[in-house]
């Protein structure tokens, strides 16, 4: 009887256990596409290199040093695209380069929101009960992210692109850890970033080689009046004064 009891009270702490350890993140979609993204080759004479020449980082309002990795993100989200016939990261070699490249400067605008009021609050509700309600409170953490990718053609033509989305990672009381909130970092970022692409594949002919970006002269031509001449043979017409009877 006693290994019974032993048996279910095991099973009811390694339930607690595992339903303490739930998490899941909850990511906002990107928006729809405004029109179909239409397939095209582009030749390798038409590319043009895309040089990286600023990278920023903000998070809550305080400048920040860019990771590799996220600067890795974005260079590989360029290349997929197959724009541009190859892409320097900062602080790379360009002096090689043809004089039709075009410059790229990204900025990324976190906002990170802990709750960290409410996770305490509910810390020691879970402390006040020995751990029996950590299965049954949630706690959160909110991750906010805004891309701005500005580029510049040769000829100094300069487009700029945006892109937010936001997300939130859920867990119970044994459930957070740092893995968690990467994930939610890189789910978030990874929306953003093809966000971007979507508009930079819709703009794409504006940065090949062959494109011009002012319009086409127009040619004006001014017409004048012709002055009849009689034909050979006829009179000119005399104008006659007609004055009424008295």
């Amino acid at each position: 009887m006693a290994a019974y009891k032993t048996g279910w009270i095991m099973l009811g702490l390694f339930t607690m256990a595992t339903l303490g350890c739930g998490r899941w993140i909850d990511v906002m979609p990107p928006p729809p596409s405004d029109a179909a993204s239409v397939a095209r080759t582009v030749s390798k004479d038409e590319r043009v290199p895309l040089v990286v020449e600023g990278f920023h980082v903000v998070q809550n309002g305080a400048p920040q040093h860019p990771s590799s990795d996220l600067e890795r993100r974005l260079l590989t989200s360029v290349q997929e695209t197959r724009l541009f016939s190859t892409v320097i990261p900062l602080g790379g070699d360009s002096s090689s380069l043809s004089e039709k490249t075009v410059t790229a400067r990204m900025t990324l605008e976190e906002t990170i929101d802990p709750r960290s009021g409410a996770s305490a609050w509910k810390g020691f509700l879970v402390g006040a009960s020995m751990f029996l309600l950590a299965p049954l409170i949630e706690l959160d953490y909110g991750y906010a992210a805004q891309a701005t990718l500005e580029l510049e053609r040769w000829d100094g033509d300069v487009r700029r692109y945006e892109a937010a989305s936001s997300g939130t990672a859920r867990y119970h009381l044994f459930g957070a850890t740092p893995i968690l909130f990467d994930e939610l970092k890189g789910q978030v970022t990874e929306t953003c970033l093809q966000d971007l692409m979507r508009q930079l594949i819709r703009d794409g002919e504006r940065y090949l080689a062959g494109y011009s970006s002012s319009p086409p002269a127009i040619r004006t031509v001014t017409v004048g009046a012709r002055k009849s001449t009689p034909r050979p043979g006829e009179n000119p017409a005399v104008p006659i004064a007609i004055n009424p009877a008295p």
